[in-house]
This record gives structure tokens, C-alpha cells and sequence, in this order.
């Protein structure tokens, strides 16, 4: 039984996509490659026999590999994804400021340093002078809602 050119071709693509998987993980490249290899073996058993049979076969089954198997694969080796905090004011509650403007009395605006920028602060009623340090209790709008402290 001798192999056409087209079967070694596909053949090989096939196996060098599988093993690619390994350099390029993603979990898609091996079911490219695996598609190679079936398209391969229809080639070699007869079951089609020209280059656009080839083709479609192999965009076919890619796809239908990719959808059905992609997330048992992805589920089954794992990875390295972590979803963080996503709420970026609750990294900011508890931290320590510099005032660079007087905030107060009552619910008179000032300015902290916070983060290597100036933001608009309220107070919780009391004078905080600037240079005084101060912990960020809530936001407001666009305001940090400071309070001293001591």
C-alpha cells in the first residue's frame, strides 16, 4: 500500500500541530492537528479524494472539535487564571493620605494626595489641616470621604 503526497502532507501537519501544543498552550492547536490527521486517513482510505474534499473536511471538523471539546479540555488541564477584585473602590477603603488642602468644617471640600495625584475629599465634620494624615472611609461621587487620623 503506497501513501500519496497529500497523505504524508496532511499526516505531518497534523503531528507537528499536536506536538505544538506543547510550545503553544491554548488547547486549540491540538485539535487543528487532530483534524489533519483524520483528514489524513479518509485520504488514505479513499473516502474522499481531491484537495477541496480535504479542506472542508478539516475546516469542518476543526470547528466541530473546537466547539464540543475546547471547554473538557480547558476544564480538565486547568490554567493559571485568577479573576481579582474588579471593584477598584473597595482597594482603596482603609488607606492613608496627606491632606494637601484644609478639608472642613461641616461638608466643606479639600484635596488629599492619594495615588501620586490630588483628589477632592469631604470630611466627617471635623478641620483637617493640610500635612495632617487622614484613612479614606467611602467615596462620594467623585470625592474621597476622608476622616483624621490619630
Amino acid at each position: 500500500m503506497e501513501l500519496s503526497n497529500a497523505v504524508i502532507a496532511w499526516g505531518s501537519v497534523g503531528i507537528i500541530l499536536m506536538l505544538a501544543e506543547l510550545i503553544i498552550p491554548g488547547g486549540i492547536v491540538v485539535f487543528l492537528g487532530t483534524s489533519a490527521v483524520a483528514v489524513a486517513a479518509t485520504l488514505q482510505l479513499g473516502i474522499i479524494d481531491n484537495w477541496v474534499h480535504a479542506l472542508t473536511l478539516w475546516f469542518i471538523l476543526s470547528m466541530t472539535l473546537l466547539i464540543a471539546f475546547r471547554n473538557v479540555g480547558q476544564r480538565l488541564v486547568g490554567g493559571d487564571s485568577r479573576i481579582g477584585n474588579i471593584d477598584e473602590n473597595l482597594d482603596v477603603f482603609g488607606h492613608e493620605v496627606e491632606v494637601v488642602e484644609t478639608i472642613g468644617p461641616g461638608n466643606k471640600k479639600g484635596r488629599i494626595k492619594f495615588q501620586g495625584s490630588n483628589w477632592s475629599a469631604l470630611g466627617d465634620g471635623s478641620e483637617i489641616k493640610p500635612g495632617e494624615k487622614a484613612k479614606v472611609v467611602c467615596r462620594d461621587n467623585i470625592s474621597y470621604v476622608v476622616e483624621r487620623l490619630i
